[in-house]
């Protein structure tokens, strides 16, 4: 029952949602909203979650994906997470680097595409401008640099190939 109460609180941080559901207890999760739009369908988030959106930023989350504990997701462009990904502990998302290089540089936005069936593993960072495929699986502690193919397995820092999937195994298993 707590973990549906606490879905409904966290539910009125979002612009559109689905069911959502949090597990885990404290920290709660946390959603810093600036104005952008956040949208998510049937979701469970884990306790420690930090999402923070900036006011141009446009954040999609799909149906049945879970982001475990203390995941951060930094969106000042656009962030699409599809339909049942597995998210694991401290996994970070950005689109930004927040900051310029120096006092002349511009800061640099680029979009983040997560697709459907796509696991990241524990301390991965998924960095902007990225793509990864429907059913890719990051490893554990991966840095993800440039856009991943459906169906691989990367890990390492930059993340490389490590494996390619069973193409007949369906990504919603």
């Amino acid at each position: 029952m707590w973990e549906h109460i606490a879905g409904l609180w966290l539910s009125r941080k979002f612009d559109r949602n689905g069911y959502l559901i949090v597990t885990g207890g404290w920290p709660m999760p946390k959603v810093i909203h600036k104005g952008g739009t956040l949208v998510a369908g049937n979701c469970q988030f884990y306790s420690g979650v930090r999402i923070e959106l900036g006011a141009r930023a446009t954040l999609l989350i799909g149906n049945g994906s879970y982001l475990n504990r203390n995941t951060l997701i930094v969106c000042e462009d656009r962030v699409e997470i599809g339909e049942n990904c597995k998210i694991a502990w401290d996994v970070i998302i950005m689109d930004s680097d927040l900051h310029p290089i120096n006092d002349k540089s511009p800061i640099v936005n680029k979009p983040v595409r997560i697709g459907d069936g796509v696991w990241i593993g524990c301390r991965s960072i998924i960095l902007k401008g990225v793509t990864i495929g429907e059913g890719a699986v990051i490893a554990a502690g991966s840095v993800v640099t440039k856009n991943i193919p459906p169906r691989t397995v990367y890990g390492g820092s930059p993340a490389k190939l490590i494996a390619k999937l069973d193409a007949s195994i369906p990504v919603h298993a």
